[in-house]
């Protein structure tokens, strides 16, 4: 007797974690590509993304590569230095940012903002003209300091800079929405396989 196996899953790897620009494009390559059995890998860094697409852990990677204000991803050109792929996609997302903190807080118990490198970036003249004495913290991605926020992790006068869908995600309330510099900001997003 002949057993039909079923196919598996797509597994696709993103720079990320759940709520992140980089589950976004994901999902919109997904979609525009036609794939419809996927998984999404919740890797955070380029370097993990990519180490785990040489391991063959995962069969697709997606990760940002440069953004309209904040200029190159550094972080995806130093991991991409290192390891053999094949692109198969550059495409563009809009990208807008939103100030989040824990319920119950507001504008004068924020004392640091904490995101994403290129989220601090995009949203520089912002920061600099709302928040001139709030600290400002690099994170290892957006959605990861929502959901650490949350749970605890990152001090509770803080506020960060993530997707709107991250207050939803992780209980958070939104401060201010769309602070990115400029109303059109775009990142590029390269879908690549081994």
């Amino acid at each position: 007797m002949l057993y039909m196996t079923k196919p598996s899953r797509l597994k696709i790897g993103v720079s990320g974690g759940i709520g992140s620009f980089s589950e976004e494009a994901a999902i919109e390559y997904a979609r525009d590509s036609g794939l419809k059995n996927y998984k999404i890998e919740y890797l955070i860094s380029v370097e993990n993304v990519l180490s785990a697409l040489e391991k063959k852990k995962i069969n697709l990677a997606v990760f940002p590569i440069e953004n309209s204000n904040g200029g190159i991803v550094y972080e995806a050109v130093y991991a991409m230095a290192k390891h053999n792929f094949q692109i198969l996609k550059f495409f563009d997302i809009n990208v807008r940012h939103n100030l989040m903190a824990l319920p119950g807080k507001s504008v004068k118990d924020i004392k640091k903002i904490i995101s994403h490198d290129q989220a601090l970036r995009q949203c520089r003249m912002y920061l600099k003209r709302k928040w001139p004495k709030a600290e400002l913290e690099e994170y290892s991605d957006t959605a990861k300091a929502a959901q650490d926020l949350r749970s605890g992790l990152l001090p509770e006068n803080s506020a960060v800079i993530c997707r709107k869908n991250c207050a939803q995600l992780y209980n958070l309330k939104i401060l201010e929405e769309n602070i990115q510099d400029l109303k059109f900001n775009f990142t590029t997003f390269l879908a690549v396989k081994k």
